[in-house]
């Protein structure tokens, strides 16, 4: 295939937080997300999007439910399969607003290469262990995909944790081996870290890119898709 024909392959990591806040599905977001990529689909018939979806508030309710029923904390087994669960419910949600134009199922075994050609492709979570950013790592690594698009409720990295230090400065671009000192190397279910430390090593490795913003700026996405100025953190 030639480069004029070659499809231009986008991979979103979309952070469940913006899915299910509070508990409650943000169907406002989700109106927002359904118009940014039809959008962007008009303007590049060629592109396709693969959509990576997170758990959110919704594996956090259910952990804290069977944590108040066994009055103990759980098994980080059993932690991640809930999590995981939780990020194929909120897929299934995503794949049925672009039913018309989606891969008919959901990709959940990345064991298996789909070779998928519709402009949607849906993915949720896979194994124990890992967060759905490593899962778009690997749908990077099966399509020949150099980027992952990590959208979540921050819109930067900072060089601490800014809900608990007020002097925290954003961080425009980092090298992955600076961001993983940053955030350590061990991945624990319901891990706060812009981007899985099991998914930063493995898209070091292969040479993957991220980028990390506001899942609630569609301008900011929009500009960020048209090569503009954006607000935003890459690590390379």
């Amino acid at each position: 295939m030639d480069k004029k024909n070659r499809k231009r392959k986008i991979v979103i990591s979309v952070g469940g937080s913006l899915i299910v806040p509070n508990g409650d599905v943000d169907t406002e977001f989700l109106k927002n997300l359904n118009n940014l990529i039809r959008n962007e689909l008009a303007k590049n018939k060629n592109s396709q999007f693969f959509l990576v979806i997170g758990g959110g508030k919704l594996a956090r309710r259910y952990r804290d439910a069977g944590r108040d029923v066994v009055g103990h904390e759980l098994t980080v087994e059993d932690l991640d399969w809930i999590g995981i669960h939780a990020t194929r419910l909120n897929a299934h949600l995503i794949r049925t607003i672009f039913r018309d134009i989606a891969h008919p199922y959901i990709i959940k075994n990345y064991d298996i290469i789909r070779k998928a050609t519709e402009s949607v492709v849906v993915a949720s979570g896979w194994k124990p262990g890992r967060s759905t950013d490593y899962d778009a790592v690997l749908l990077c690594e099966d399509y020949g995909v150099d980027t992952v698009l990590n959208i979540s409720n921050v819109p930067q990295v900072y060089d601490k944790d800014p809900n608990k230090y007020k002097d925290a400065k954003p961080i425009d671009k980092i090298s992955w081996t600076e961001f993983m000192k940053l955030i350590g190397d061990r991945w624990a279910p319901g891990l706060h870290a812009p981007f899985d430390p099991i998914a930063a090593k493995r898209a070091y490795k292969l040479g993957v890119k991220a980028v990390i913003m506001s899942g609630s700026d569609f301008k900011n996405i929009e500009n960020y898709f048209a090569g503009h100025e954006f607000l935003g953190t890459t690590i390379e």
